[in-house]
């Protein structure tokens, strides 16, 4: 009976289809199958130990490893298709001239830098300049309207009379001291008074002359002009009319001279020691495209940012047309001293981790890798600070196909 044929059952029931039963493969079918389960377990055996199966190049379809371990040396065999994919090259010692472009930033020069605070509590009655002005040293910049101005008047013209009064008492006792009339101690009495009442006019007259005010001047008024106190422009204005001033710490204004700016640049820590004081720089702006500024190094902090880990560099410029603004942005170019430097191309390095390495050629075909240390990155090669010595021949191409 076949898989095909139907069956009827005693009782007279439908016919039913026989169960499938699937043919058995035939001998050479499962040798076939066999084969291939055994080429795939060798493929990955092969893979596993470095070694990839190549009949290309030979004469007998051996087949040929690409690359073989020998502890920690590589070797590639003749007849490896890595031969013609590996590029080996020397390294050579040049001299490199080390160009930083940074970024920078306009600042006024602290040292012309003025800000200007409230000699007495008061209120603004006028002001005098708006932000941006120019002004003149001495040149008006506010009125105050203050009791504290007031009041220190009160105290200087006190302290005058009491000089006077004091004087006057001592001028008696060394008269009557002469005629014999008086005692020593009231004489000694007279000067000790006349001491403290001089001491007393002397601070009267010194806290007018702070405030700003001259103590012989006629007119006691309440009335206080702050006037400002070197040339400049007004960078800053922090107050408005009918303000109360009473915190002596907060500035009103801040005056700068921008006769001369600071250029402002940060270099990462790597590259402190390829800018020094009196290095030439180029600047350029933004804001002036095609123009060059060229200058000289005033200054390297001695204080490294803990945060960006970058040290401040200044330059300083000339700026009588004003046209260096505190706030521009600019790039600054430093060129350090030219240097003989160990060079190898970029596409040479391996990395893992924190360290950086080559594939050196010990012997014909035969590499080693090595950790090496890197100074910095100009274009497409690197300078080495260790690792290397010139005329090693390193892996400048494919280094990647040796790298597991």
């Amino acid at each position: 009976m076949t898989d095909l044929e139907q069956t009827k059952s005693h009782d007279g029931a439908p016919p039913r289809r026989a169960p499938f039963r699937p043919a058995r493969p035939g001998p050479a079918l499962a040798l076939i199958l066999a084969a291939m389960v055994l080429g795939a377990a060798l493929d990955r055996l092969l893979s596993s130990s470095g070694m990839l199966a190549s009949a290309e190049g030979t004469e007998t379809g051996r087949i040929v490893a690409q690359f073989i371990r020998q502890g920690s040396r590589i070797v590639v065999p003749a007849g490896s298709p890595l031969r013609g994919r590996l590029v080996v090259a020397p390294t050579q010692a040049k001299e490199v001239a080390r160009i930083l472009v940074l970024p920078a930033v306009v600042e006024a020069d602290p040292g012309r830098t003025v800000k200007v605070l409230p000699p007495v509590a008061g209120r603004v009655v006028s002001l005098k300049v708006q932000l941006g002005e120019r002004v003149a040293a001495g040149q008006e910049l506010l009125v105050l309207d203050s009791g504290d101005l007031a009041q220190a008047f009160s105290d200087d013209e006190k302290a005058r009379t009491e000089l006077t009064l004091t004087k006057q008492a001592l001028d008696r006792q060394l008269g009557l001291e002469k005629s014999g009339g008086a005692a020593i101690k009231d004489r000694e009495q007279a000067e000790s008074d006349y001491a403290q009442a001089q001491a007393e006019f002397e601070r009267a007259e010194t806290r007018l002359r702070s405030i700003g005010v001259s103590p012989e001047q006629m007119q006691k008024t309440r009335l206080l002009t702050v006037k400002a106190p070197m040339a400049g422009s007004v960078i800053d204005l922090d107050v408005a009319p009918g303000a109360f001033l009473n915190d002596f710490t907060a500035a009103i204004m801040t005056i700068a001279n921008l006769e001369t700016v600071w250029v402002t640049a940060s270099v990462p820590e790597k590259d402190t020691a390829f800018v020094s004081d009196g290095q030439s720089v180029s600047v350029s702006f933004p804001a002036y495209p095609g123009e060059v500024f060229d200058g000289k190094v005033l200054f390297v902090s001695d204080v490294l940012d803990p945060d960006t880990r970058r040290t401040k560099v200044r330059v300083a410029f000339d700026n009588p047309a004003k046209a260096l603004k505190p706030g521009m942005f600019a790039n600054a170019t430093f060129a350090a001293p030219t240097a003989t430097r160990l060079v190898v191309p970029t596409s040479a390095l391996l990395m893992s981790n924190d360290s950086t390495s080559v594939f050196v050629e010990v012997a014909p075909w035969t590499f080693e890798r090595r950790v090496i240390e890197t100074a910095y990155q100009e274009d497409n090669a690197v300078a080495v600070k260790s690792g290397l010595s010139p005329g090693d021949k390193v892996i400048v191409q494919g280094a990647v196909l040796l790298n597991d």
